[in-house]
């Protein structure tokens, strides 16, 4: 029994040939390109992390000058 994996199902509905020749074991030609493909995304994904992390590193930030402006009116407050 064959295991139907997603990118197969992928394949075959993007391009029914592609999914022929990936089933005989026959390599694309274009692995210069599929390469290329590969490091674009590795950097997006990079990029997205860098993204998320400057972020995160924001909302810190502001939360930790609230606490600080929290602190300040209240302490001027108790005087």
């Amino acid at each position: 029994m064959a295991v139907i994996r997603a990118s197969d199902i992928g394949t075959f509905l993007y391009c029914h040939r592609a999914w022929w020749y990936r089933m005989q074991g026959v390599e694309s030609e274009n692995q210069a390109e599929l390469a290329a493909g590969s490091e674009a995304h590795r950097l997006h994904g990079r990029a997205v992390l860098a993204a998320n992390l400057s972020r995160t590193a924001g909302y810190v930030l502001l939360l930790i000058a609230l606490v600080f402006l929290i602190y300040s009116a209240t302490s001027v407050l108790s005087d």
